[in-house]
């Protein structure tokens, strides 16, 4: 997990185990705007293995001793960081605000910190769901702090927010109305309430609350639609795996695709075989699709059509090892055998072209024969950053 997808309080407390030691001594240091932005661009040069650190640390030190007018240029600063800079600016954003608001009480402080931060910035900021997504929350979380009514005036319009995290607040209180609903006896209100949370729900425990309450009013939710899982395959297998050395060998789907065609397989001569799962979470039951085999290769193989060019992502869950090519490309593979799966368990970001895409799956299977380790399986589904389904058609 990212660090700055951590909590407020998690991350504050990374920033000053690393630069407790430095003895930054703030009082009337002040930096001007022209050197905000420079002290910021020489933070975004740092990178792993202690790449440009020493710059990068005096940088960070002008930062946080900085004014609060510094904060928005922050802010923005992290559009385009990678993670590990995009952590060092929030932290130094962090330490700005957390010394305008302390040197009274908590109470006074926060009372005042309206007038002390640039709350209409920030705001502004928080609205435009072009800028990065934690940089957003970050300026959200301090705007929350010093006016409380941020949350009542901005959540309920987040939805369909591109980022996860207000997404899922603003699902939240929608499903906190639909339940006050129902215990009011406003059944109908309630029901309506269900519905709209479910246009902006992404995350599956949302998602399967909003659905049971909507299949008990009579209006079941189809899940595979909402989340955009792929249901139609051709399948292709199996192929040899015995000894794990199938992986890296290059048989025939990686190379041609004629649904037309047989290959010899790992025992018989094999052919491809239409399969469309039932599954309301998209899963394809190699098993039951095929048969029980081990040490054993699968290619499944779908077709999804765009009406335009877009970026999208793939999410994948199996728990076998695995290749992943979009229109002939490979996008993404997986070496590893049974450490789980779980819902979107893999995010493959790719590029789909107008029209038809092709996508190919090579699935693995191993030769254990422990019972947790007999599952040959996955779920694909295709979607926007956010995990919101996209539309596309079969």
């Amino acid at each position: 997990m990212l660090v700055q997808n951590w909590p407020l309080g998690l991350r504050v407390g990374l920033v000053w185990v690393l630069f407790w030691g430095l003895a930054i001594t703030f009082g009337s240091l002040t930096v001007a705007a022209a050197d905000v932005q420079q002290s910021i661009a020489v933070v975004k040069e740092l990178g792993p293995e202690g790449k440009n650190h020493l710059a990068a640390m005096k940088a960070w030190r002008e930062l946080a001793a900085s004014n609060p007018e510094a904060l928005p240029a922050i802010l923005k600063g992290m559009q385009g960081a990678n993670p590990l800079a995009a952590n060092w600016l929030l932290g130094a954003f962090e330490s700005i605000c957390d010394r305008t608001l302390t040197g009274g009480p908590v109470n006074e402080a926060l009372a005042n910190g309206a007038e002390k931060l640039p709350v209409a910035e920030f705001e502004a900021f928080v609205k435009d769901t072009t800028q990065h997504p934690s940089a957003r929350r970050i300026a959200f979380e301090w705007l929350s702090k010093v006016d409380p009514s941020a949350g009542d005036r901005l959540i309920p319009t987040m939805l369909l927010d591109p980022s996860p995290e207000f997404r899922r607040d603003a699902v939240a209180r929608m499903i906190d109305g639909a339940q006050k609903a129902k215990a009011s006896g406003d059944q109908e209100a309630s029901v309506a309430s269900y519905a709209k949370a479910l246009g902006g729900a992404i995350d599956d425990d949302q998602v399967k609350v909003i659905a049971e309450a909507l299949s008990a009013a009579g209006k079941p939710v189809d899940l595979q639609q909402h989340f955009g899982f792929i249901a139609k395959w051709n399948l292709i297998g199996p192929f040899d795996n015995t000894n794990l050395s199938g992986f890296d060998v290059v048989y025939p789907p990686e190379s041609q695709i004629d649904l037309s065609l047989k290959y010899p397989g790992k025992e018989l001569e094999v052919g491809w075989i239409e399969h469309t799962t039932t599954d309301e979470y998209g899963v394809v039951d190699l098993r039951k699709a095929l048969a029980h085999h081990k040490g054993a290769i699968t290619y499944a193989l779908a077709t999804i059509s765009v009406p335009t060019a877009r970026s999208a992502q793939l999410r994948l869950g199996t728990p076998n090892a695995w290749k992943l090519w979009v229109n002939g490309q490979l996008v993404f593979a997986r070496d590893e055998y049974h450490r789980g799966t779980f819902f979107d368990q893999y995010a493959i970001p790719v590029d789909l072209v107008a029209g038809a895409n092709t996508v190919l799956l090579k699935v693995c299977q191993n030769e254990q024969t422990e019972e947790w380790a007999q599952e040959w399986q996955f779920q694909l589904r295709a979607c926007d950053t956010a995990g919101a389904r996209i539309e596309f058609g079969q």
